[in-house]
C-alpha cells in the first residue's frame, strides 16, 4: 500500500528564472544556430497559419463573388488556381523551414547538453571533499542521467514546440482581433479562463515534478547503496529489510509522481473542453451578428459582417485551442525539465574549493653551492616557489618536513573533534598513529592534505604554512595508500601509471617490483595489459592493494601517508612487501596509521590517540616502558576496537 498523503507546503517550485537561464546559455553557447532555429520557426509557424487565412481570402474573393455574378467563370478559375498555387509554395517553404529546423535543433540540443555535462564534471571535480561526503553517489549520479534527460528533452523537443505554439497563438489571437473584435473578446474571455486553470494545474504539478526528480535521485542512491553491499545482505539475510527500505523510497517516489501527473494529465481535457466550449460561444456570437445584422467592429471600424469572416474566425479559433492544449500537452515535460534543470544548475553552482594559496611546487636544479634554479623539466629535485609581497621570489627545497602546532579541528564548528594537536615530523622520519575506530588518525591525514581545513593553530610544510600552499602543489608533493583501494576500468600498466601520468613501462614495472606485485600481475593472462572492471572486481583484495602500493611508489612523493595500507592483506603477503615497504619509506616522510602494531615498532614516533587527543608518544621502546595504553594495546589486555 502506498501513502497517498503528499505535503507540498514547504515544497518549492521550480522559478521561470531556471528556464530564462536555460535559454540565455543556450543562446550565448550557440547563437548564430539558435538565430537559424528561431527564423525557421518563425517561418514555420506563419507558414501553417497563412492557409487558415487564404480560406477567408477564398471564400470571399472567390466564391462569393462568383455567386453574386460580380466575377465570372473563367476569372474565378484563375484566381482559385493562382491561390492554390500559392497555398502549394507556402506548404513546400514550411515543410523545407520544419525540415531545417528539426535538423538543427536535434544536432544543437545533443552538443548543448554535452556542454553542460562538461560544466557539470569540470565544476563536480573542484568541489571540496565535503560535498562528497554528504551527498549520496546514486543522487550525484542521477543528476548526470535522469536529470540531463529531461534537460534534453526539453532543450531539444519541449522548448521549441513549446515556442512555436505560443508564437501561433501570438499571432492568431492578433488575427483574430483584425477579423473583429466582438468575437475577439469571447476569446480574450476564454484565455483567461485557460490561463487561471493552468496556473493552479501547474502551481501543484510542478511542486510534485521537482519533488519526483529529487526522490529519483533517492532511489538510484539507495539502489546504488543495496548493491555495493550486496554480499552483506545476503550474509546477514537482510533482502526482506532492503526491499522495505526500497519500498518506502519507491512509494514516495510513485506518490509526487502520481499527482503531478494527476494535475497535469486533467490540464488538457480541461483545455480542450473550453477551447469547444469557446468555439461554440464564438460560432453562436457570430450568427446573432449575421442574423440581427449587427455590424461588426474591427480595428479600421465598424463594418458589414460576411459568412467569410465568421468561417475564417472558427477556423482560427479553433487553430487557437488546438494550439493552447498543445501547450498544455508539453507542460509535464516543462515542469520535469525545469527540474532538472534545476538540479543540474545547483550542482554547476555548487562553491568550489576555495584555494587562496600561492606558494607553487616547481622543478628546481640544485648547484654545488646550494643555489636553487627553476627549470621546465622533470630533474627529480622539487623546491617551493614563494612569491612576497615586495615582488621578490625565494625557492625553498623539499625536504618533507610537516608541524602540526596546536590543531584543533570539527567537521562542524559546534563539534570539535580534535583537539591539541602537536606533531613533528622531519625529513625521512616515520610517524605512526595508533588508536580506536574514530578516535581521528584518518582526520589529521586529511587535514595535511588540505581536504578539510582546520579549525585553530597552524600546520607547516617545509616551514611554510599549507593555508599559503595551492592545494594542487600540496597534494602533488603527497602519496596515498587508503584502506579502500579504488581501481579504474583500464588496464594494470594504466592503473599503476595513475600515480605518475608520465611514467614509462619501465618505471611502472619497476614500481610494482618495489611493492611485490610484479609476481602476480605477471600471473595474470594479459600481465600488466589485463583490463580491470568495476573497481578491480577480478582481483583479490590483498592484489589491489598491492596495486595501490605501486602507484604510491610510481608517484615517488617525498610525503607519504598510509592509512591501513596492509590491513586487507595476509601475513604471508605482508611479510613478503614490507621489505619494498621499506624501500620505498627510505628518505622520506612517512605518516602510517595501523592497526597491526607489528607494522610499526620502527617507527620514529608512535601518537596514540583517544578521542581526538594525543595521550601518548614516543618509540615503541619508550611506550612499552611506560605501560600505558599502547602497552596493554601491544600486549593484548587492550584490543582496537
Amino acid at each position: 500500500m502506498t501513502n497517498k498523503n503528499v505535503d507540498l507546503r514547504n515544497v518549492e517550485k521550480p522559478t521561470p528564472k531556471v528556464l530564462l537561464r536555460l535559454i540565455k546559455d543556450m543562446v550565448k553557447t550557440y547563437p548564430w544556430t539558435y538565430s537559424a532555429i528561431l527564423i525557421l520557426l518563425l517561418i514555420s509557424t506563419v507558414c501553417s497559419i497563412s492557409n487558415t487565412v487564404m480560406t477567408n481570402y477564398l471564400v470571399s474573393n472567390v466564391i462569393e463573388v462568383f455567386q453574386n455574378e460580380i466575377i465570372g467563370f473563367n476569372e474565378a478559375h484563375q484566381r482559385l488556381i493562382y491561390l492554390v498555387l500559392i497555398m502549394v509554395g507556402v506548404f513546400v517553404v514550411g515543410t523545407v523551414a520544419i525540415f531545417f529546423y528539426q535538423r538543427l535543433i536535434a544536432i544543437t540540443g545533443q552538443k548543448f547538453i554535452m556542454d553542460v555535462r562538461i560544466r557539470m564534471f569540470n565544476n563536480m571535480e573542484d568541489l571540496p571533499i565535503k560535498y562528497f561526503d554528504t551527498h549520496k553517489h546514486g543522487a550525484i549520479m542521477s543528476t548526470y542521467t535522469n536529470d540531463e534527460d529531461a534537460l534534453y528533452q526539453l532543450a531539444s523537443m519541449t522548448l521549441p514546440q513549446l515556442l512555436m505554439n505560443i508564437l501561433t497563438i501570438l499571432i492568431l489571437f492578433t488575427i483574430m482581433l483584425i477579423f473583429s473584435i466582438y468575437l475577439g473578446l469571447v476569446v480574450i474571455g476564454f484565455s483567461i479562463l485557460m490561463l487561471f486553470i493552468t496556473r493552479w494545474c501547474g502551481n501543484i504539478s510542478s511542486k510534485c515534478f521537482l519533488q519526483q526528480q529529487k526522490n529519483l535521485a533517492a532511489v538510484e542512491g539507495y539502489v546504488e547503496e543495496m548493491l555495493g553491499g550486496l554480499k552483506v545482505v545476503k550474509v546477514f539475510c537482510h533482502e526482506k529489510q532492503s526491499l522495505d527500505g526500497f519500498n518506502k523510497v519507491n512509494n514516495v517516489f510513485f506518490n509526487y509522481g502520481e499527482k503531478g501527473n494527476k494535475y497535469t494529465n486533467i490540464l488538457m481535457p480541461i483545455l480542450n473542453n473550453t477551447g469547444h466550449l469557446m468555439y461554440i460561444c464564438t460560432a453562436i456570437l457570430g450568427g446573432l451578428l449575421i442574423v440581427f445584422r449587427i455590424d461588426n467592429l474591427t480595428v479600421t471600424g465598424f463594418e458589414p459582417i460576411s459568412i467569410a469572416t465568421i468561417i475564417s474566425f472558427l477556423l482560427i479559433a479553433r487553430q487557437f485551442s488546438g494550439a493552447v492544449s498543445q501547450a498544455s500537452s508539453q507542460f509535464n515535460a516543462v515542469i520535469l525539465g525545469m527540474a532538472g534543470a534545476t538540479r543540474i544548475y545547483n550542482l554547476i553552482d555548487e562553491p568550489k574549493e576555495v584555494d587562496n594559496g600561492y606558494v607553487k611546487l616547481v622543478n628546481a636544479e640544485i648547484d654545488q653551492d646550494g643555489n636553487i634554479k627553476e627549470v621546465d623539466y622533470r630533474t627529480g629535485q622539487w623546491a617551493w616557489k614563494h612569491p612576497h609581497g615586495d615582488g621578490t621570489l625565494t625557492y625553498t627545497p623539499l625536504r618533507g618536513d610537516i608541524v602540526l602546532k596546536d590543531v584543533d579541528f570539527g567537521y562542524t564548528e559546534n563539534h570539535i573533534v580534535l583537539h591539541d594537536i602537536n606533531v613533528y615530523a622531519h625529513a625521512g622520519q616515520k610517524i605512526a598513529f595508533v588508536g580506536s575506530t574514530g578516535a581521528g588518525k584518518t582526520t589529521i591525514t586529511n587535514l595535511i592534505n588540505r581536504f578539510y581545513d582546520i579549525a585553530d593553530g597552524k600546520i607547516r610544510y617545509d616551514e611554510i604554512n599549507i593555508n599559503k600552499i595551492k592545494k594542487g602543489d600540496l597534494r602533488a608533493s603527497l602519496g596515498m595508500v587508503l584502506q579502500d583501494t579504488n581501481l579504474f576500468s583500464t588496464t594494470i600498466m594504466e592503473n599503476i601509471r595513475y600515480g605518475k601520468l608520465d611514467a614509462t613501462d619501465e618505471e611502472c614495472i619497476a614500481a610494482a617490483k618495489l611493492a611485490n606485485a610484479d609476481d602476480f600481475i605477471r600471473r595474470l593472462p594479459n600481465g600488466y595489459q589485463t583490463m580491470l572492471t568495476s573497481d578491480g572486481a577480478n582481483l583479490s583484495q590483498g592484489q589491489r592493494q598491492l596495486l595501490s602500493i605501486a602507484r604510491a611508489a610510481v608517484a615517488n612523493p617525498p610525503v607519504l601517508i598510509l592509512d591501513e595500507a596492509t590491513s586487507s592483506i595476509d601475513t604471508r603477503t605482508e611479510a613478503l612487501i614490507q621489505k619494498g615497504m621499506d624501500a620505498l619509506m627510505k628518505g622520506r616522510t612517512v605518516f602510517v596509521i595501523a592497526h597491526r602494531l607489528s607494522t610499526i615498532r620502527n617507527s620514529d614516533a608512535i601518537m596514540v590517540l583517544d578521542h581526538g587527543r594525543i595521550i601518548e608518544r614516543g618509540t615503541h621502546e619508550d611506550l612499552l616502558k611506560k605501560k600505558g595504553t599502547y602497552y596493554q594495546l601491544y600486549t593484548g589486555n587492550l584490543e582496537l576496537e
